[in-house]
């Protein structure tokens, strides 16, 4: 009895050595199976071309499939529910975006945390919004859009799609920044049939929706919210280079269920980078108006940690409430 006794426990010892290189095997082998890449707004919608362009990219460089699944609904909030309580294997992971930290103020009865409980693997790409206006407005810059605007307080209508919508937020930093008052319209449906027939006066939203209504001149477009100017719309000026500071974008990132290891974590972060990193991708991207971006996981937790900062600030000053 001793003896066996003895061997068990020398094997006991034995198991417990195994688990760093076990999971470094496991790492290595992943995926073996199909992943799950799983998208909070609807098909068609910019995230969802991301999300299927690298789901492709990662499935040839993988060897396996990489599954995307649209779950919208909640403002996003049904998908990375989903992922949050998915177990923590690499297989089920998400696509964030900015209305994921958006939300992580906006809504205060979620079920899970937004920064704790999805680990960040990687950011993809930021992209522009730009600032439309109906081309009869008298203003045709941004300058003459600030004077008027403060001479004309609440007569200027601000589209959106919907409370705490990315366009909303977007309107209120820029109305937070500006010290204009804009009256805010929120949309159930698309609101650019109103903004064509002037209806509304002015929307903030993003480029490959709108890009043709102003090559053709139906929509004036007064400057994009991106730090620096965008590829897609060299002509057109940012914010900021008339409101110093002022930065708002849309971005995609991919993300696990928090205590996914971090080997999985490292090996997906890699094939991700080479996906943004390669020139091909990148023209690809650029065309749908993304700026690609690299990060380390570490890099895209602080990134996420202060974009839910800096929108909780814009929440609490415009008083944003979802029905």
């Amino acid at each position: 009895m001793k003896l066996r006794r003895r061997k068990f426990l020398h094997l006991a010892a034995g198991i417990a050595t195994l688990p760093p290189a076990s999971r470094i095997a496991r790492a290595q082998a992943y995926p073996s199976r199909p992943v799950r890449l799983i998208v909070g707004l609807p098909p068609g919608n910019s995230a969802d071309i991301v999300a299927r362009l690298m789901g492709q990219w990662l499935s040839d460089l993988f060897g396996q499939t990489f599954v995307i699944e649209n779950r919208p609904g909640a403002g996003t909030g049904i998908a990375t529910e989903t992922v949050v309580h998915a177990p923590p294997d690499g297989y089920t992971l998400l696509m964030p975006v900015s209305t994921s930290a958006v939300n992580a103020t906006l809504y205060v009865n979620l079920s899970f945390n937004f920064i704790r409980d999805i680990a960040p693997i990687a950011l993809v790409g930021r992209s522009p919004f730009v600032m439309l206006v109906d081309p009869s407005f008298p203003a045709k810059t941004l300058p003459e859009f600030i004077a008027y605007a403060k001479a004309n307080p609440r007569k200027i209508n601000m589209a959106s799609a919907g409370n705490g919508s990315t366009p909303h937020v977007f309107g209120e930093l820029f109305k937070m920044m500006t010290g204009v008052d804009l009256v805010h319209v929120p949309y159930r449906s698309s609101y650019m049939p109103d903004l064509l027939g002037g209806q509304v006066q002015v929307a903030f939203t993003t480029i490959p929706v709108s890009i043709e209504y102003i090559r053709t001149g139906r929509l004036r477009a007064l400057a994009v919210t991106t730090a620096t100017r965008s590829d897609a719309l060299p002509d057109i000026p940012a914010v900021s280079e008339f409101v110093p500071g002022y930065e708002a974008s849309g971005w995609y990132g991919v993300g696990a269920p928090k205590s996914t290891s971090s080997e999985i974590i490292e090996r997906l972060n890699k094939g991700i980078n080479t996906f943004v990193g390669d020139p091909n991708m990148k023209a690809r991207l650029v065309d749908l108006g993304v700026e690609p971006m690299s990060t380390t996981p570490a890099e895209f937790a602080t990134f996420i940690a202060d974009e839910v900062e800096k929108w909780a600030k814009v929440i609490k000053f415009a008083g944003i409430k979802v029905d």
